[in-house]
């Protein structure tokens, strides 16, 4: 009886995820709720290397804001965003990330 319950339960979770989906769409948001899954789920798509070293701050026309420590971070992951680019792309909702800007 428990198998089935968790299972119904997973299904109604997947259609209220989709219902919200709609509605923000609706509503326009869609494109900022896809910019801020990005941050939140920055450790998962750029990897532990980089995400030791940074984190996702904000999201806001259209720009990833991501806190590095120092200068020399900042440097080498300015080089490397167009590649972090792409993996963002990658992610669902990723596309609503255009630009991103390091800071120290």
């Amino acid at each position: 009886m428990k198998k089935n319950a968790k299972k119904a339960s997973k299904h109604n979770s997947a259609r209220l995820g989709n219902l919200i989906d709609g509605i923000l769409s609706r509503l326009g948001l869609s494109h900022k709720l896809g910019g801020w899954r990005v941050a939140a789920n920055w450790d998962d798509i750029v990897g532990e290397p980089i995400a030791r070293a940074s984190h996702a701050i904000k999201f806001d026309n259209e720009t990833l804001l991501v806190s590095v420590p120092d200068a020399v971070w900042r440097q080498q992951l300015s080089l490397e965003a167009d590649a972090i680019l792409e993996k963002i792309h990658s992610y669902p909702g990723g596309k609503a990330v255009r630009k991103i800007h390091f800071v120290a």
